[in-house]
Parts: C-alpha cells; structure tokens; sequence
C-alpha cells in the first residue's frame, strides 16, 4: 500500500508497524510540540486558572527556545486572549502558531496525536486512537476526541484508527522496540473492558510499532488517570529508566512505588539486558483543599534543547534538578514551578505532545 495515498483518510486497515512505522522515544529530534491552551473551568476555576497561567506561560517560552510550538485554541476570541497574554508576558511568538481548534481541555499528552515515523520511507502518520476523558470521568470529550484527526488535516497527514482507548500518558517508550506502561490504567475496566491483557499488547505493538510491553501494576496516589506512567517511570536513554521514589515509609505513595521499584527491577529489555535505575525522589505532598496532588518531577517533558521540570517549592526540587542534569547532559535542564498548574491534576508532560522530525 502507498500510505502516500491516505492523506485526509482514515484507513482501518493499515497497520503501521507491519509497514515500518513507530513511536519515537521523546528525546528524538521535534518538528514541534502540541499544547492545547486552557480556556474553560474543566480543570482549573477562574481564579486557579489565572494563577497558572504565568507557569504555563513559562512553559510555552521555555519550548520555544529550542522547537516551534502548536496550539489548539478553542476559537478566535480564545487565539486573541493567548497573544495578548504572551506577548504581555515577552514571548517572542515568531515560533508560536495558534490554530483554532476547538478543545474540551487541556491535556493535550492524551488526546493529541500520536505521531509515527518510518525513517526508511521518511513518512509520518497520526494514530488516532479513541479518547474517553480517563475512563468518562469528565463529560464532554467530544471535541478532545476529534483533535488527533484535526491536526491529520493542518499538517495533510494520513491517519489510522485502531478503534480502542488510549492516552499518551498511559504509555512510556525507549524508541528500540519497548514501551512501558501500567495494568492499573490500561486493564481498567473504564478504558477497554472487552479486551484482555494480551489483546491490549497486540495493538500496542501493531499501533505503536514496538515489540515489547513492560508492565507495571499501579500509579501514584491523587492520579485521576488510574496510573499513568509519565508519573512513576520514565526513559531518559533506551536502557535506562528514572524512577519514582518515596523514602517516607509513612507517606501513601510508598507501597506503591516500592512495588514499582521491584518491578522494574525484574524487567529485562528485549537484548536480555535489564534496565538501568536511577532514583528519583518524589516531592513533599502537595495537598489543595484536603486533596493529594499527583505532584511527580518524573512528569518532565523532553524538548530538542531542554528538559522542563515541574517543581513544587519543595526541598526536593533542586536535588531533582541535578539528577536529570546528569541523565542529560547535552540538555539544559529548567525548572517551572508547577505548584499551581498541578491543581489540575497534571503537569508539564500532560500538557504537551511532541511531534517527531523525520531526520534526513
């Protein structure tokens, strides 16, 4: 088939790992990243939306250092409201390109597009995958759920459906074949009831173009999501993973992410070799009228220049900062303080989703 063919089509049929196609790890080089610019109560209040927006902000400079940045905004008021905030703030918005499409939310690492390329061919394809606001948690999702395919359209890409659920932050990849993720999420009955564990990793290969799927049980305590893995594990190079860590034995969060610990402990890549460990401490609670926050420094986002680090005016912050210095050395690391944007339930790595340079 010459995939060439299917710009502005959906084909079921076509299944991007038999035809070379996969899912880069983050750390490969950018055209772009995706956000989705908040513009309604759906995450934060008025008044707690107003006081993320100078973090947020931020984080949008921060990317446009290094890589062009894509929002979906909800409609030309919205547009208007977003230059207006970013010029005030002094982002030079010459690597900003709003686009007026409509958004529930604000989580664009889940209902964003999942963008894959085949480095033989040099083509790039968006999996569209089924988008159910974390299990239905938060009606309505509809326009969330057409996102993927709108930015098929902008950028005359073609697009698949595999027809289940999946959000980008269930899933964690190394780009040599293995992706990591959790049963807590991705086995909950709220996503895809009607499939087993070995039906999921069928299309998590087919669908993402890799080989192996490691699993972990559980995420952390406050993660609406079920247990994302953006929150526990991440790859920082193709055999070496940071991993949450809680050394207070009386915090909520430390049976979960012992368990984890020895989990990854056990896992063997597809080489037979096992992962590297490297620890990375998880911040004092962040606790919002009587509710823990899924506040995690492993939800850092990986640009072509940058790593953009949540932190929580927390002790802990700058020791987080010095180990992901030493994960990427040739990456100047930033840390934002995230404080109010995890209110929402998230951070820096939910809010964005990269997409992939074909490289010559």
């Amino acid at each position: 088939m010459n995939i060439q063919s299917q710009h502005h089509t959906a084909n079921s049929h076509f299944v991007p790992a038999q035809n070379g196609f996969f899912f880069p790890a983050e750390w490969h080089p950018h055209v772009a990243t995706w956000l989705s610019w908040p513009h309604t109560e759906a995450s934060w209040s008025n008044a707690r939306q107003e006081l993320m927006f100078p973090a947020y902000i931020e984080f949008i400079q921060a990317i446009s250092e290094s890589e062009h940045v894509c929002i979906n905004a909800h409609n030309e008021t919205v547009i208007q409201t977003a230059k207006m905030r970013l010029l005030v703030a002094g982002v030079d918005l010459s690597n900003i390109t709003l686009l007026p499409n409509p958004t529930n939310d604000s989580w664009c690492r889940d209902h964003g597009p999942a963008f894959l390329i085949n480095p033989i061919s040099k083509e790039k394809i968006i999996v569209n995958w089924e988008y159910n606001a974390w299990g239905n948690k938060y009606p309505p999702y509809d326009r969330d759920q057409l996102i993927p395919v709108e930015i098929a359209h902008y950028r005359q890409l073609p697009y698949v459906n595999p027809g289940i659920v999946m959000e980008g932050g269930s899933v964690e990849f190394n780009g040599k074949g293995t992706v990591l993720t959790s049963r807590a999420c991705l086995l909950n009955q709220n996503r895809n009831s009607h499939l087993t564990q070995a039906q999921i990793e069928h299309y998590l290969c087919e669908y993402y173009g890799v080989q192996q799927v490691l699993w972990v049980e559980e995420g952390i305590v406050g993660d609406d999501t079920d247990g994302h893995i953006d929150d526990t594990v991440r790859f920082v190079n193709e055999d070496t993973v940071v991993v949450a860590t809680e050394t207070n034995p009386n915090d909520e969060n430390y049976p979960f992410l012992e368990e984890i610990h020895r989990e990854v402990k056990d896992m063997r890549l597809i080489n037979g070799k096992q992962l590297n460990i490297i620890e990375l401490p998880m911040p004092d609670p962040v606790i919002s009228e009587g509710q823990r926050l899924p506040a995690s420094y492993a939800n850092f986002y990986i640009t072509n220049g940058s790593i953009i680090v949540p932190t929580f005016r927390c002790s802990k912050d700058q020791t987080a900062i010095d180990i992901l210095e030493s994960c990427f050395p040739t990456r100047k690391v930033v840390g934002i303080d995230a404080t109010e944007i995890v209110w929402g339930l998230g951070t820096f790595h939910c809010l964005s989703q990269q997409e992939p340079a074909i490289e010559e």
